[in-house]
């Protein structure tokens, strides 16, 4: 059996936020057994990752690296109508990618002890963000 749902995320700031919570709270209840999981983000400026779930260091790293690695207002750019901030967010969703697929097991997210599931916000002021999430049996 195949599930699917779609939900808005909270809006956030750039960087990167944990919100596993925020999804398993939008999931139907109980999850299967066993299966899959796959999250779908519906935006070109935002991405998800899997990562550390501990330390909120790593959250604020990630940011200053990405920030580094794909810098805003450089001469090169074209697409510069919607801000300085955009065309940057469109080069890092393409690095990190629009979709995530987890194993469920036992009815629960099978992630590892320090894992957890990142929305990457590349602009300063993205908005709410639209996930569809299908839960495959």
């Amino acid at each position: 059996m195949t599930r699917q749902i779609e939900f808005t995320l909270e809006a956030r700031s750039r960087g990167f936020h944990l919100i596993t919570g925020e999804v398993m709270r939008h999931l139907p209840q109980p999850l299967p057994k066993m299966g899959l999981l796959h999250l779908f983000i519906k935006h070109t400026s935002c991405a998800l990752s899997i990562n550390e779930n501990a330390d909120p260091d790593v959250r604020h790293d990630m940011a200053q690296i990405m920030n580094r690695l794909v810098k805003e207002n450089e001469p090169y750019y074209q697409h510069t109508l919607e801000g300085s901030d955009d065309m940057p967010a469109h080069a890092k969703c393409s690095l990190f990618g629009t979709d995530l697929t987890l194993p469920i097991s036992n009815g629960r997210l099978n992630l590892g002890t320090w894992q957890g599931i990142y929305l990457c916000e590349f602009r300063d002021y993205g908005g709410s963000r639209r996930i569809v999430a299908t839960i495959m049996e």
